[in-house]
């Protein structure tokens, strides 16, 4: 894949970008901003010619990093004065969230807010003294300009040097604060679940789903979070929040209608109007949600949009090798959404005007525009039967209307211009979308989602690891792996192959998890006080080592380390496992009583380490079949904190002697290796799994026995 200038730019001579792999980077190899990569080389530059570092930090699909290159870093006289008096240094921030965390940390302690594209100067130490975001190339709107910012910063470097300095010694000492806040290790509260959950309930959007306003994020954490206080509390808020939230957002233009998966971000407060970049980590997360939604209630939409994600990723974000983009970008021809928008004359053209009439209807598309003057964006606008009703026809005819028109469309949107696709592999982005498709492939039956989990998983361990150690490589590119791996490619990983075992019950996939966990310990591990830092120690560099603390789009790197502890404790018997949770868990715990909806998955870790692990193994009798069909029954079932063995998976030690009952099939539902009486049948699981049964218990050689408390 070639990166030309932006449309409209002449061709320049190349820059230092040029020998870059990453996409974001590529794209500004042209530009005439002298651009070095972060390395040696430029700050050791800057250390040489004394001068102030201007470091952009920003991503290849970022909307405002398109708008900021094309007005001020393709404009010759910004760049010239930038040359001059500076060292442009350009980072990708997924490439790099090591460098992004810091330096956004520093951009909202300055500023109060934060964003990409991210404009920090430095001095040639690293410390930051000025931060901000976009910037127009003049004075607009009350913002200063670019060049006119560049100007009084490079007067302030010649004239108030002390000044500066003062300020960036300030500036760095309040980002070791915010990152480092000194708390010694503490448990948390045992009712921290219910202040979580009550800062969800009292924010929740009951109209439209969601919580708090417009703009709209998806924030998966969140959901996974409610799902399992509900199951925990049987509270039915809980699981109506987030299911009403899913379900609004699968009706909302931020739902991909007619080639499945989901867009960035929602700019109103109905999810119908999306901010059209499509991200890997985003559409993971989804999936894994959906399904749980599914398993929780049962309701066909949450099965199709699950189904909708797998098949976008499967057409459009898969390799030939079998591994995961990282994204999609909202723009093509010069334009936002230009690649998912439609006329009304264009739909008439390809459906035939009966046709459009009830497409338009069920979609809510008008010759003015839902989105633009003109140009609309798909989204379910009114309940199916309204619409039919509207239009005096039959549900079923509506229904089938829009099935005879949605490959037509999507056969015609795949013949216009595409946005760009950042076609870079990153193992956490891939571990969070093999988890997606291992755990929907077991609850959906469906083989292939879990064959594609098990490829994407063998191309990271045979392409991106170390020659010389074997340590995990963060970012692989057209055949260049590059890029010491964070504490997120592992943790997240790791629970992908943990989700790989469970679903296939091959043992090289829980070996796999248990040779990167030791490893990531290893690598991350505070051994002060307790917790994993997200980059290795040994870059001089940085700023601080920062630790991964907070969960917005993505995951923490602790929380789900945490939880993958926690699963291996009840996946292996050995607890040690569990100890290292433990400690991660202290580590948190003084945030999580400040703010609990910081890390809502390590909240669930918390939940997990306070009961018993709860184990289900499947014992084959001489009827196989029995034993797959009790196999798909458990997976109908939402199981946090469920250690998963299915038909011929290796057990651990404690639950060797769990098999079949004389000769059949059966399955063995434990809590800390503490079995029940075997089930044999699917509508006794079915219950036993729900809670419905008080089955009298049996110890680990089998034996039937009186119930307990540790159960």
């Amino acid at each position: 894949m070639s990166f030309p200038p932006s449309k409209g730019a002449p061709r320049r001579r190349a820059n230092r970008l040029a020998g870059e792999k990453s996409p974001y980077l590529l794209q500004h190899a042209h530009n005439p901003v002298d651009w070095h990569p972060w390395g040696d080389e430029a700050i050791a530059r800057a250390q040489r010619e004394d001068k102030p570092i201007f470091l952009s930090i920003g991503y290849s699909t970022c909307h405002w990093c398109h708008v900021m290159e094309r007005e001020s870093f393709e404009n010759e006289d910004i760049a010239a004065f930038l040359n001059a008096n500076f060292i442009p240094i350009k980072v990708d921030r997924e490439e790099r969230p090591d460098l992004d965390q810091i330096y956004m940390t520093a951009t909202q302690a300055m500023s109060g807010g934060g964003g990409w594209p991210m404009s920090v100067w430095l001095n040639p130490r690293l410390e930051p003294f000025f931060c901000g975001t976009y910037f127009p190339p003049d004075d607009r709107g009350g913002r200063p300009g670019f060049l006119e910012m560049l100007r009084r910063i490079h007067r302030a470097w010649g004239q108030s040097r002390g000044k500066l300095d003062e300020q960036a010694a300030r500036l760095a000492g309040a980002v070791r604060a915010l990152v480092d806040e000194g708390d010694a290790p503490a448990a948390a509260r045992v009712s921290l679940p219910a202040a979580a959950y009550r800062h969800f309930s009292d924010s929740f959007d009951a109209a439209f789903g969601g919580f708090g306003g417009a703009p709209k994020f998806p924030r998966p954490v969140q959901f996974s979070f409610l799902f399992r206080y509900h199951a925990a509390t049987g509270d039915r808020r809980a699981l109506e929040m987030a299911a009403l939230t899913l379900e609004r957002m699968a009706h909302g233009g931020i739902c991909d209608q007619l080639g499945g998966g989901f867009h960035r971000y929602s700019v109103d407060e109905e999810w119908r109007t999306p901010h059209f970049e499509k991200m890997l980590f985003d559409n993971a997360q989804l999936l894994v949600v959906y399904r749980e939604a599914w398993q929780l209630t049962r309701q066909p939409l949450f099965e199709e949009v699950a189904r909708g994600i797998a098949g976008y990723v499967a057409r459009d974000m898969t390799s030939a090798e079998g591994a995961f983009f990282s994204a999609e970008d909202a723009d093509s021809e010069g334009c936002e959404g230009a690649f998912y928008v439609w006329r009304l004359e264009e739909l008439r053209r390809l459906l035939g005007v009966a046709d459009t009439e009830i497409v338009a209807a069920r979609y809510g598309c008008t010759e003015e525009g839902n989105f633009e003057p003109g140009r609309n964006v798909l989204h379910p606008a009114e309940d199916a039967e309204i619409v039919a009703g509207r239009l005096k026809i039959s549900p079923e005819e509506l229904r089938r209307a829009v099935e005879r028109a949605k490959p037509k469309l999507l056969d015609a949107r795949a013949r216009r211009p595409r946005p760009l696709r950042d076609d870079k592999v990153l193992v956490a982005w891939n571990g969070l979308m093999i988890s997606g498709l291992a755990t929907a492939g077991r609850a959906f039956g469906e083989r292939d989602f879990v064959a594609r989990a098990a490829r994407a998983a063998e191309f990271l361990l045979a392409n991106l690891r170390d020659s010389a150690t074997g340590h995990l490589l963060r970012r692989w590119r057209e055949g260049e792996a590059r890029g010491a791996a964070f504490l997120d490619d592992y943790a997240f990983f790791v629970a992908g192959l943990l989700d790989l075992y469970e679903a296939s019950g091959e043992k090289r996939w829980l070996t796999e998890a248990e040779r990167l966990t030791a490893e990531q310990r290893e690598a991350f591990w505070d051994a002060k006080r307790g917790g994993y830092f997200l980059v290795r120690g040994d870059d001089p560099s940085l700023l601080i080592r920062p630790k991964s603390d907070y969960e917005g789009a993505e995951p923490s790197g602790n929380s789900v380390a945490a939880l993958n502890l926690l699963r291996l404790a009840g996946l292996t018997g050995d607890d040690a496992h569990r100890t290292r949770a433990e400690e991660t868990l202290r580590a948190f715990g003084p945030r999580l009583e400040r703010f609990p909806p910081s890390m809502p998955l390590m909240i669930a870790a918390h939940m997990d380490f306070l009961a018993p692990p709860r184990q289900v193994a499947v014992a084959v009798g001489a009827d196989p079949e029995k034993a797959e069909a009790l196999w798909r029954e458990v997976n109908r079932h939402f199981l946090p904190h469920t250690a998963l063995f299915g038909p011929g998976a290796a057990r651990p030690p404690k639950l060797a002697g769990m098999g079949p009952v004389e000769g059949k099939s059966a399955v063995h539902i434990c809590r800390g290796f503490t079995c029940r009486a075997p089930v044999l049948d699917c509508a006794g699981l079915s219950a036993a799994l729900a809670g419905k049964l008080d089955a009298p218990q049996a110890s680990e050689t089998g034996a039937a026995r009186a119930p307990s408390s540790g159960a």
